[in-house]
This record gives C-alpha cells, structure tokens and sequence, in this order.
C-alpha cells in the first residue's frame, strides 16, 4: 500500500506522511465478525496502571480474524480488503463455499475475487495455508502456528516475512528465519500461510501532530529528570541534575533482558541478539 504525502500548506502537513487506503472498503465490515473493546487505559484487573500513558482514544471493536486456518478443503473467495484499527496490518474478507465469512491477514499479492484455501497441502500461492512442514525451503511464509491447533502467533505485522528453512533431522520440527534474525524450531505440524504479510509501507508513516497520537490512545509522556523524586529516579536535583545510570520510573535498570522462558528455550536455535553482549552491534 502506498505513502500518502500532503501539500506543506502547514508545518505539520509538510511532515505527514499517512497510509492511502483508498483501496481499502470504506465501511467497518460484517459487525457479526466484531466483539466490542472495552477502554481498559492500561490497568489491569485490580485498577493499578500496568502500561502507561495510555488512555483516551477512538472507541473501536476487535476484528475477529481466523488464525487457525482450520477448514481445511473448503475453497474460499476474497470479497474485499478492510482497514483493521487494532492492528498495523489490513484484513481480507473471506466467504467459503458453504456461505461462512471470516477475516484473514491480508497478504501481498492477494487479489480481489481470488480463491484461496487451506489444507495439509495446496497450492503454493499467496493466502493459501497449509502445514509448514509441507512447504519448500526457502519460501516466504507469516502466521505460523508455534503447536499445532493453537493458531498462528508468529508473523502477523504488516510486511512481515518468515522463511522456512526446511527440516531438522528428526523430521518433526522445522527450522524458520524470523524477520528478527531469530532462528528457531516449530512443529511441523504447524499451519503457516503463504507469501509476505502486506502494507509493508507501514513502517514509513509519520503520525505528524500530536493530536493524531492522542486518537490513538496515547497519552503525553514527561521526562523523568523533570519528575519530582518521589516520582521518578532521575527526578530532583538542583538544575539539571546528573542522573547516573538509566533506570525505569520503578528503578529497574534500562536495556536489562526481560525473557523467562525456559520452556520454550530449547527451540531457539540462533538468538536475535547475543547472551553476553545482548546490544552490541552486528
């Protein structure tokens, strides 16, 4: 999809740059394929803000959209393309030969009126899902299954592409290429969709204006040094006080690892950035 651009008429238009979704449906699609999103404001069930900064916003509903894949020999037919708010990715509409709609990511290529389809093995053409075990090394793929049945977790941002890398020894699992540069292992059993996720343009918006952002759901952000001590780590100080070492407004400190998975540990193959050194450049 492409960048729109504005006359610079104002500052602010000179540096906006939008997505043009002018191919896109103008409605918000089947309401039955929605669920109403309740404004949580980023606090959790016991009212405490968990993430901040955020609040406010458009109201908006969650699209749902078929992860799984799972009518398997049902051909489908793509009706249009709608604009998701939830998500940096657009979705196609489906409707399948016994009448049944359901949302999809919308991959690059897809065309509208196409006939796409899943099962444990297609044809290897944009939209089509199959398991990944099935599908040549060397092939673009996006929402991949981590375990069968689960739906796909990997792979669902605009312009992401993952590529397979074809089996391990045993046969049971497959080696993939994140678009991180991760290497790791899922089961074979996996469904994954062919092709690149689409709107790659995605990663060129400028939001331009602060009220756009606010829109959105975000809140304004102040600088911790400008906090009161009580507030922030780096707050107080005569003047611009020096602030040390970078920390969070919990005091924990800045570029620390977060990951605690062991369970899934034994599937990385090659990490997206080293153990010892976890921000050195490459």
């Amino acid at each position: 999809m492409a960048i729109k651009t504005f006359k610079p008429t104002t500052p602010t238009r000179r540096g906006t740059r939008l997505e043009d979704r002018s191919s896109l449906r103008k409605d918000s699609g089947p309401r039955s394929l929605t669920v109403a999103k309740r404004q949580k404001s980023g606090r959790n069930n016991q009212g405490k803000i968990t993430v901040r900064h955020r609040g406010g916003g458009v109201k908006r509903r969650v699209r749902v959209v078929d992860f799984k894949r799972d009518k398997h020999g049902v051909p489908a037919k793509v009706l249009d393309f709608y604009f998701d708010p939830n998500r940096s990715a657009n979705l196609a509409l489906l409707q399948y030969a016994d009448g049944e709609k359901r949302y999809i990511i919308a991959p690059k290529g897809l065309k509208k009126g196409k006939t796409i389809e899943s099962g444990e093995k297609v044809d290897f053409i944009p939209g089509n899902a199959m398991h990944i075990g099935n599908i040549p090394a060397g092939f673009e793929v996006h929402c991949v299954e981590d375990s069968p049945g689960r739906g796909a977790v990997y792979g669902r941002s605009a312009g992401e592409a993952i590529i397979v890398q074809g089996k391990d020894s045993t046969g049971k699992y497959v080696q993939i290429k994140m678009p991180s540069g991760e290497i790791r292992l899922v089961n074979a059993k996996s469904m994954a969709t062919i092709g690149q996720i689409g709107n790659e343009e995605k990663m060129n918006v400028k939001i331009g204006k602060a009220g756009r952002k606010r829109l959105l759901g975000w809140r304004p952000t102040v600088r911790g040094k400008a906090m009161h001590p009580a507030q922030h780590p780096h707050g107080g100080g005569e003047g611009q006080g020096s602030i040390g070492k970078a920390k969070d407004i919990w005091g924990h400190k800045l570029h620390t690892r977060t990951r605690k998975n062991k369970r899934t540990e034994q599937y990385i193959i090659k990490r997206r950035r080293s153990k010892t050194r976890p921000f050195a450049k490459k």
